[in-house]
């Protein structure tokens, strides 16, 4: 049976609200806030719903998921995959998602580097020997900055219909929290960690001595990992099996970064070029006793900006203007516009990105674009 429709089976007469492990993931959820830990790695991730709800954290640019069961995680991991509006609106980080199935027992160098490691209602799971070995994989070789463990207070079990050893079949031990306690403060000596107990699941009024149904220790090292302590040991060789890997679409990739300049510098231009004609063409009108001759035999060849575009014009080369049957738009004008601007940052990357993108006159220095059309269409 799933972990999470077991224990809603024997939680549902204390009605925790919102359901337990919503609380749990909403507790890694708050610390994320707090922290803001760029890469973050969820061992035991399951059906992977922890991953699928920190993806929307803004600070976090790599998530990766560890579980000795391929078939689970891989049964959810679509969830994982961008949607069509991360194609349509480009976040300003990058994300890389990243499942391994592989043990917890094991080393693994594509586990190191993380800011944030969870292992949420893991280790009641682990047999003996991967419990002793637990300790250094995570706080001696992985050595992320902090460290979130939780698991089961058994001293919650007698309120519990149904609970008569474990809340799940597959638990090998659950603590009481004078077993917990005591394991994370001699793991957190050994490997210079500190640890705070909290806990989710609150108790019925009056009940409060059994303490949270489930039981938390958040883990913070005490000192920056240094180049020595990271080299003292040679690296392991890979033995976890990635199953899924998917790198979001973001403006940090030069690809997608140059497509959407482009694409904006079109627009913006093509604003700025209708801004102009209609001026140009209500002007024009004035001293024009026929209004249809006018239109047909319309070829602009003065100057001329709209009044609300000219408050961004800072010098008089900025002004765009027509030549001929050509419109002109410095691409100082187009570099103006606050969305081109952050985008691009400098005016040398704009001109770097939309190179051989957009049409430009042969100094480089504008947009062109023919007014022949738009005569056609009046």
């Amino acid at each position: 049976m799933d972990k999470k429709c077991q224990e809603e089976q024997f939680t549902g007469i204390i009605k925790f609200t919102p359901p337990l492990y919503k609380q749990r993931y909403q507790f890694i959820k708050d610390l994320v806030g707090k922290y803001k830990p760029k890469k973050v790695a969820d061992l035991g991730c399951a059906d992977c719903t922890l991953l699928w709800m920190l993806k929307f954290c803004s600070c976090i640019e790599v998530l990766a998921g560890l579980d000795i069961c391929a078939s689970v995680m891989k049964g959810k991991m679509h969830r994982l995959s961008p949607l069509p509006g991360d194609y349509l609106q480009l976040a300003e980080r990058s994300l890389t998602i990243t499942l391994h199935h592989g043990s917890v027992a094991h080393k693994d160098p594509c586990m190191l580097g993380f800011d944030l490691v969870t292992c949420i209602e893991l280790m009641e799971h682990l047999e003996e020997s991967e419990l002793k070995k637990f300790p250094e994989v995570v706080f001696g070789f992985m050595a992320p900055s902090i460290v979130v463990i939780s698991t089961p207070n058994s001293e919650f079990n007698p309120l519990l219909p149904g609970v008569t050893l474990f809340r799940h079949p597959d638990h090998k031990f659950e603590w009481n929290r004078v077993q917990f306690q005591s394991w994370a403060l001699e793991t957190a000596r050994c490997y210079d960690y500190s640890v705070e107990f909290t806990g989710v699941g609150r108790p019925p009024k009056g009940m409060e001595n059994v303490g949270f149904c489930t039981q938390i220790g958040v883990f913070f090292r005490k000192y920056p990992q240094t180049s020595e302590s990271t080299q003292c040991e040679k690296p392991p060789e890979a033995v976890y099996k990635t199953v899924f890997k998917v790198v979001y679409p973001s403006l940090k990739d030069e690809k997608y970064l140059q497509n959407a300049v482009v694409s904006e510098v079109i627009f913006t231009a093509q604003i700025i070029k209708r801004s102009l004609l209609d001026r140009l063409m209500s002007e024009h009108e004035e001293f024009n006793d026929d209004p249809t001759e006018t239109k047909s035999k319309f070829q602009p060849s003065m100057k001329c900006f709209s009044e609300d575009l000219g408050k961004l014009v800072v010098e008089q080369s900025m002004e765009p203007f027509v030549n001929g049957s050509v419109v002109y738009i410095p691409l100082r004008t187009i570099f103006s516009f606050p969305k081109v601007n952050r985008l691009c940052g400098t005016f040398e990357k704009l001109c770097k990105l939309i190179a051989g993108k957009v049409t430009l006159s042969s100094d480089g220095s504008a947009v062109m674009f023919n007014t022949e059309h738009e005569n056609e269409e009046n």
